[in-house]
């Protein structure tokens, strides 16, 4: 009788053991960036008309609106935007810019085992592969809940430093009215898009994660809760899951890209910052045709 128990016990812990190992899953999602503001933006001596300014931020609300797909097991994921077919003249210089500064990343590879990440990147028409530890975010876990898509979430909150190199990190300026009269009195004023935005000491991350799917994943380079995060949002950025599939009869090859020159987080951003401090100062100057670009 006990060779039997023990017999048993033996194949039920094989089978566990199988089933974690063979544990795939895939969830689908939508992230949201608010658009900038262009008021009070000038180009050369024109202000951008109401007509200008809604077109710009009604393009830029599409350009922000992206959906991804994140397929991951026990110790890993790869997370990758949905390819989708583009408009003609979506492949504008403004829509490139945009594009790189917001990481014009392709697969994101996390291995929450080994703490690391591997992403590969094009920008300036170069490739890059970035390899690094993943970002450790001291996430203070809430009581508050609420479900997503059938799942009970809970709330997790953090404090990150924000990058450079993301676009969807920069707040607009605060300005002072008086101090902007003045200029447009004296004819000083600001030509360049970059110039209306700063980035902030600080940015406050709300997640919400469900340990009915207790993986150490989520979107993006976010992990580290007791379940996977259903719902990311920094103040500016939404990231939603609208789906998820759970051992799936497909599986998916869950491994790192391979190709571009190798290099860390920080040789990556001090890159691209530099290349787009050139950018910025040749079009210095020349915002009202780019306004124009963008409101087509």
């Amino acid at each position: 009788m006990k060779k039997v128990f023990y017999y048993m016990s033996f194949i039920f812990a094989f089978t566990q053991m199988q089933a974690q190992k063979d544990f795939q899953g895939m969830a689908v999602y939508e992230s949201k960036t608010q658009p900038p503001k262009f008021e009070g933006m000038r180009g050369g001596n024109r202000d951008i008309t109401p007509e200008m300014q809604k077109s710009m931020e009604e393009r830029m609300k599409k350009m922000l609106e992206k959906t991804f797909i994140l397929n991951f097991d026990k110790s890993a994921s790869i997370y990758k935007e949905e390819e989708k077919l583009e408009a003609p003249g979506q492949q504008g210089g403004f829509r490139v810019m945009v594009s790189s500064m917001m990481g014009g990343g392709g697969t994101f590879y996390k291995d929450v085992k080994t703490k690391s990440y591997t992403v590969d990147k094009e920008f300036m028409g170069k490739e890059f592969l970035v390899i690094d530890s993943l970002p450790k975010l001291n996430w203070k876990l809430e009581q508050e809940t609420k479900q997503i898509g059938g799942y009970n979430c809970y709330k997790a909150t953090a404090v990150k430093e924000p990058s450079k190199t993301d676009f969807r990190n920069f707040r607009p300026k605060k300005t002072d009215d008086k101090k902007e009269e003045a200029k447009k009195t004296s004819g000083q004023t600001k030509t360049n898009f970059e110039d209306n935005f700063e980035l902030p000491k600080e940015i406050v991350v709300t997640a919400w994660y469900t340990p009915e799917i207790p993986v150490n994943q989520g979107p993006e380079n976010y992990w580290g809760l007791p379940g996977l995060i259903l719902e990311i949002n920094d103040g500016t950025t939404t990231i939603l899951c609208s789906k998820i599939v759970l051992n799936a009869k497909d599986k998916v090859d869950i491994k790192p890209s391979k190709k571009g020159k190798v290099v860390s987080q920080k040789d990556y951003d001090e890159t691209v910052v530099k290349k787009m401090e050139e950018f910025r100062e040749m079009n210095r100057g020349r915002s009202s045709g780019s306004a124009q670009t963008i409101a087509r």
